[in-house]
This record gives C-alpha cells, structure tokens and sequence, in this order.
C-alpha cells in the first residue's frame, strides 16, 4: 500500500531585476529529480516537491516538529516570463527559479538535473 505524501505550503521569496524574475523557496529534504517547475499558460509558477523514503528504518520517532516535503505552491507572476530559457538550481534545501522577462509568456516544465549529492541545476538561458 502505498502512502499519500502531504503536501505543505512553501513560502518564497520573488524579486525583479530590469530583465528577470527570481522565485526563491526552501524545500530541504529532496532530491533535484523530485522538483517540478512548471511556467503555465495561466502566467503562473509552479513548485512541487515530492520525498521518496521518509524516515526509513527509523523505529521510534521522539520529536516531529517539521516535515521534509512534499512541497506545492501556485504563485501569480507579475509579468510574463520565457519559461523555456529560465535556469534553475537547487542547493542547500532551496530552490531558485530565474526568469527571463518576455513580451509573451513561454510555457515550460523545468527538470532540474542533478550535478551532486543534494544538488540541482538546469541552465535554459546564458547570463545572470
């Protein structure tokens, strides 16, 4: 049988420069190949985080006070943004999703390739 992970809000942080927007969240605990970015056609990002093995062989847990994923958060982007050319890396627990500007908005799903235990990094664009 298998168990339904549960999915917890991610909070970010997002900001502009004069020609990309940067969504940063932290979602500790996965691995690159869990990621899913996705740019919509709704003008919208998507950040989902999926944990495979939660505690495995641990016996008795003592203190719960946190949760290693899964992760989900839908956030309206104020601008459009070339999903296709974005980069995106994962290190250290945080994601960081970096958006070229657009007159139109390019939809994408964003495979985050890993390049090293716990890390990430998937380069759509040359640049920043």
């Amino acid at each position: 049988m298998q168990t339904q992970t549960k999915m917890q809000n991610v909070p970010i942080k997002m900001y502009r420069t004069q020609d990309r927007l940067t969504v940063a969240a932290p979602m500790p605990g996965i691995q690159p190949e869990d990621l899913l970015i996705r740019v919509t056609e709704k003008n919208s990002l998507i950040l989902k985080g999926e944990i495979r093995g939660v505690l495995k062989d641990i016996k008795e847990v003592l203190v719960d006070e946190w949760d290693a994923g899964g992760y989900y958060r839908e956030v309206a982007l104020p601008n459009a943004v070339d999903g296709v050319h974005a980069n995106v890396t994962y290190g250290n627990g945080v994601v960081v999703v970096a958006l070229p500007l657009s007159e139109k908005t390019a939809i994408a799903d964003l495979i985050v390739p890993k390049v090293g235990t716990d890390r990430g990094e998937r380069v759509g664009h040359t640049g920043h």
